[in-house]
């Protein structure tokens, strides 16, 4: 098996890369390491990739849809996994157009890669921001997903519609994860936990947006990877209920909803500080609340999330604390 992983120099997929490595699978990773957050931080977990002779490096912009193709055909790749994305729900109000870019066209030059290289599946990041104000919970993939509150949500709505048609059009087996905020070691600076635990080692205030009546499914890092290896490995078949089509779509999330508050608490004790809380409103293309629905990743894969938010935090703190405060 020959994986190409995009946004390998990325959170998860830095994560997943390893995974891949670790039990023997040549990866082909590809990444523009752009500085939307800290290039030096995206450097390091490449470093890391580079130390496996399994692990094919290429620096290089998705929205280049000859350079993509090549890359595939190169390496006779047979599955792909994108993972690649401009994230940022806040941020996709300040700079569309590279939600746009990278999103949209990034993503079309995926699917065209795929379909010339003739991969057995492709596996893709979507996101639980599809979902939009959704008030029913737990999110299910059956619910309504046609009234996104920010870009970046509409870009990913995009991707699984795109998807489909490239899996009902030319028979491409593909599988959307919408996955609910991932967190944990080498994960995003510009994410919640990583930017609440910055300012209260560093006792400056957190701003506790929507005063902290918010509630997440926050999902550990390694149960992402591991979903998404185990979705992976199953490619949809033709589908009846998808019109006929090699296409699926699941939630990866931890199947509860945290408050912030206990979340803010949690980094509390870890960090032996107390939080400075500067309150605010809900910000535009936030969400009160995601809850996500696995029983379909359960019943296909047989795999539910389950690493308790008290674990994967206590893990997370400790790994900033050696990396940003003392030896990596």
């Amino acid at each position: 098996m020959k994986v190409l992983i995009t946004g390998c120099a990325g959170f998860i997929g830095f994560h997943f890369a390893k995974l891949l490595l670790a039990k023997g699978i040549e990866v082909v990773g590809v990444d523009n390491l752009n500085d939307y957050y800290d290039v030096a931080l995206k450097r390091r977990r490449l470093e890391l990739l580079l130390a496996s002779s399994g692990f094919h490096f290429y620096e290089q912009d998705l929205a280049n849809q000859e350079a993509v193709g090549a890359i595939c055909g190169r390496h006779a790749v047979d599955h792909v996994v994108h993972l690649a994305a401009q994230a940022g729900v806040r941020y996709s109000l300040e700079n569309p157009g590279a939600y746009m870019d990278s999103n949209i066209l990034g993503f079309m030059s995926v699917l065209e890669a795929c379909r010339r290289a003739g991969v057995k599946h492709l596996v893709y990041a979507s996101s639980s921001s599809v979902y939009g104000a959704q008030s029913e919970v737990p999110f299910s993939v059956s619910h309504k997903t046609d009234r996104p509150v920010s870009l970046y949500a509409a870009t990913k709505k995009s991707n699984e519609v795109m998807a489909y048609t490239y899996s009902h059009l030319f028979g491409i087996p593909t599988t959307g994860l919408r996955f609910f905020t991932v967190y944990g070691p080498y994960g995003r600076p510009d994410m919640a936990y990583f930017l609440f635990t910055k300012a209260i080692l560093e006792d400056r205030p957190i701003d506790v947006f929507h005063y902290g009546n918010m509630k997440r499914d926050f999902t550990y890092i390694d149960d992402i990877v591991e979903g998404t290896y185990r979705v992976m490995q199953a490619a949809p078949q033709a589908d009846a209920a998808a019109g006929g089509a090699p296409y699926k779509l699941y939630n990866i999330g931890n199947n509860q909803s945290i408050v912030l508050e206990y979340f803010i608490g949690l980094i509390e004790k870890y960090t032996g500080k107390t939080a400075q809380k500067n309150y605010l409103p809900l910000q535009p293309g936030d969400v009160v609340e995601t809850f996500a629905d696995v029983d379909d990743l359960i019943r296909d894969v047989g795999f539910r999330p389950d690493t308790p938010i008290e674990t994967g935090l206590a893990r997370f703190v400790d790994w900033y604390k050696g990396y940003y405060c003392g030896a990596d």
